[in-house]
């Protein structure tokens, strides 16, 4: 059938029909829930229930591509050309009109539009081409809001309108912008009447989550960008209570996948996904989801990208994206990050972060290989009856492995499994005596973690084997008692403070995994199961993602009884390490 699909109506060349008999015929790739979106728009063209009237939605084209300007690098002051699929999406949003029983007249039928699509595909800009032409084809007194859940990303489409008004000499010079927002009438102009005058109240503006969205506004427009940042409807509903005084109100909502699990977005989603199949009617939603039909596809065939990436090739670079699907292949953090921000396909925001084949590595070595060496320290101090861990790390100055050595403490109210089916001390029910006899744990009387204990396991090291800290990194939790015995024992710059925070820990966590991946990370595994403490606090470690793909380290989800601590020490040595490095390896090579 899609063979004769006319690309006309009524005589006018349509955008959106020759999109949709491109997409048909599969000259142009995309997922099959924008094929229903795109199914269902034309069926509507001639159910007899909506008007398709092109006027307005070629006005808005005529509009960005004749008047607005690309401001950024490689394109900056070039003619904003649309591509297709955008034009094909401004078609949909602005050319079907529905009858309005209240206002008895035909109005625009689309007041709600979720755009799905992969990141770097142009979406801010677009969506801010949108509202500029809304800006200035819409009617006298337009109000417009640009909003995202924090300032900096309310900011970029805000400053992308306000960079292609300033572009075009002909939109900036009848316009003009203060602090509070942007405005008609330039201060230079002679005109003082008139739709592109002072005289015209119309404006845009900008909101954070963060500041607050604040009830009362009467807008016509509302733009938001990012929304699976969002975990509740906090910041949007008051934007579309906002809008409820308008004949023809707009509300966009622009993202990618994200990471926050049961959020807004997930919400959206799922009814969105309701609608497209039939579930729930909302004909005045255009969902245009530019989705995967599934992750498998994503690895065996390139051509699938533009599913999710429809400016595939133009926009967005080709080398770009198969670079990320090389690091992809070999990083759990990075292929969790791009599946969700460049495939749209929803991830966890606590991945499981390594496989078997990474953690186990059979190689050993004997302690005296490091007698009177120089190595790296990184401690985790837990809560009263939690395990804590410290670790020693060594580098071979000829080959650059790494080789550590760990030691695991807990009190004696966590190690008695006898109690802890009364006081709830061991929920993960490991058998912290046995783990003792082997050399693995130390127990501690009490029920909290003495300090002096990890101190002294240090101080052992140097008393047996000559070794001597360079740096010790610590986290913050009650370490001041630990600090100040490491100064009295080994100097005043030993230990090092280790926040726990997203920026600090993202990049050694990328290395350390990278290390156990090429076997360069020895933890004297298979040697009398030395290893067995290290290999379940790896195995229970995940990560989460932020918006711009730093990592940190979590509990995978639902086993919070799961300790990690191990893997938090690897991280800290790996992070003073990357503070200290010259000077670390330096010192090795002169030993």
């Amino acid at each position: 059938m899609y063979n004769v699909i006319s690309e006309e109506f009524n005589g006018v060349h349509s955008w959106l029909l020759e999109y949709y008999a491109k997409c048909k015929s599969g000259e142009i790739i995309i997922g099959n829930e924008l094929m229903i979106t795109l199914d269902g728009l034309y069926a509507d063209l001639y159910s007899g229930e909506y008007q398709f009237e092109l006027t307005y939605a070629h006005k808005r084209i005529k509009f960005i591509e004749e008047k607005c300007k690309h401001f950024e690098a490689p394109h900056a002051g070039k003619a904003f050309i649309l591509l297709l699929w955008q034009k094909a999406h401004i078609e949909a949003l602005q050319a079907f009109r529905m009858f309005d029983d209240e206002l008895q007249r035909w109005v625009r039928r689309f007041q709600e539009d979720i755009l799905l699509v992969g990141r770097k595909n142009g979406k801010t800009p677009f969506v801010g081409a949108m509202c500029l032409a809304e800006f200035f084809c819409g009617p006298v007194g337009i109000k417009i809001l640009c909003a995202s859940n924090n300032f900096e990303q309310a900011s970029l489409m805000f400053d992308a309108i306000d960079y292609m008004r300033e572009e075009s000499p002909s939109l900036e010079r009848v316009t003009r912008r203060n602090q509070k927002g942007i405005f008609f009438g330039n201060r230079k102009q002679k005109r003082k009447k008139g739709k592109f005058s002072q005289q015209n109240k119309g404006q845009i503006r900008k909101l954070s989550a963060k500041t607050g969205a604040k009830e009362g506004r009467n807008i016509a427009v509302g733009a938001v960008d990012e929304v699976f940042e969002m975990e509740d409807d906090s910041l949007v509903m008051p934007i579309k209570q906002s809008l409820s005084t308008q004949d023809e109100p707009l509300y966009f909502e622009l993202t990618t996948e994200g990471f926050t699990n049961d959020g807004y977005l997930d919400k959206r989603l799922i009814e969105a996904r309701e609608v497209l199949h039939g579930e729930k009617y909302k004909p005045r939603w255009l969902i245009w989801l530019y989705t995967q039909d599934s992750e498998a596809e994503i690895w065996q065939n390139e051509k699938s990208w533009y599913k999710s990436n429809p400016s595939m090739g133009v926009v967005k670079k080709w080398s770009f994206l198969r670079g990320l699907i090389e690091d992809a292949k070999t990083s759990s953090s990075v292929r969790a990050f791009v599946l969700a921000k460049e495939f749209n396909i929803k991830q966890n925001n606590a991945q499981a972060w390594l496989d078997s084949a990474t953690i186990i590595n059979p190689e050993t070595f004997d302690i005296d290989k490091f007698r009177k060496c120089f190595y790296i320290g990184g401690v985790d101090i837990s809560e009263t009856t939690d395990l804590t861990s410290a670790r020693a790390l060594f580098i071979d100055s000829k080959t650059m492995k790494k080789y550590v050595l760990v030691m695991y403490f807990v009190p004696e109210a966590k190690a008695d499994t006898e109690l802890s089916d009364l006081n709830g001390t061991n929920p993960e029910k490991k058998s912290y005596r046995e783990w003792a006899k082997k050399g693995l744990v130390t127990i501690i009387p009490g029920n909290e973690i003495d300090t002096s204990y990890i101190s002294q396991w240090y101080w052992g090291l140097f008393k047996e084997y000559k070794m001597q800290p360079y740096k010790i990194g610590y986290d913050n939790f009650d370490a001041k008692a630990f600090a100040k015995e490491i100064k009295e024992m080994f100097g005043e710059d030993v230990p090092v403070r280790v926040p726990m925070k997203i920026e600090t820990l993202s990049n050694p966590m990328r290395i350390v995994e990278a290390d156990l991946k090429s076997k360069d990370l020895i933890y004297n595994n298979n040697q009398t199961g030395k290893a067995e403490v290290d290999i379940w606090c790896l195995e229970n470690t995940a990560f989460k993602v932020n918006n711009i793909g730093l990592i940190m380290p979590v509990k995978v989800q639902g086993q919070s009884a799961k300790r990690i601590d191990g893997a938090l020490t690897y991280i800290i040595c790996y992070t003073v390490l990357g503070w200290f490095k010259r000077d670390f390896i330096d010192l090795i090579r002169e030993r």
